[in-house]
């Protein structure tokens, strides 16, 4: 019998990642401005939802939508992926204020 010759895989640079095939056929992609983060001793949960109240209005409940459960190896490499694509946001933009009035007060400042 005859064995089928065999294919070196390709040399990759050393610490550079392996591609990883992903089918996107199926994604829905959905927006939101609000998320609570709960969790297990074992997987943290991410709720994520449309909150639509206006500063000063009466509270409206805000409906959540979606629901991400992850294990904690996975949240850790979340948070890193998030906090590069912030930073790279941010060098090429400006720093995000995420306090509504500091941001309040430097707008206001800039245009006096």
């Amino acid at each position: 019998m005859s064995e089928e010759p065999r294919v070196a895989p390709q040399a990759r640079p050393a610490g550079e990642p392996m591609p990883v095939p992903v089918d996107e056929s199926h994604i829905l992609a959905t927006y939101a401005n609000f998320c609570r983060v709960t969790g297990t001793p074992e997987e943290l949960i991410v709720d994520f939802g449309l909150n639509k109240q206006v500063a000063g209005t009466t509270p409206e409940t805000i409906q959540l939508t979606q629901r991400i459960i992850v294990n904690f190896f996975t949240a850790k490499r979340l948070a890193y992926a998030l906090h590069m694509a912030v930073q790279r946001y941010e060098q090429a933009f400006g720093v995000l204020e995420t306090d509504v009035q500091r941001r309040v007060i430097h707008q206001q400042a800039t245009k006096a």
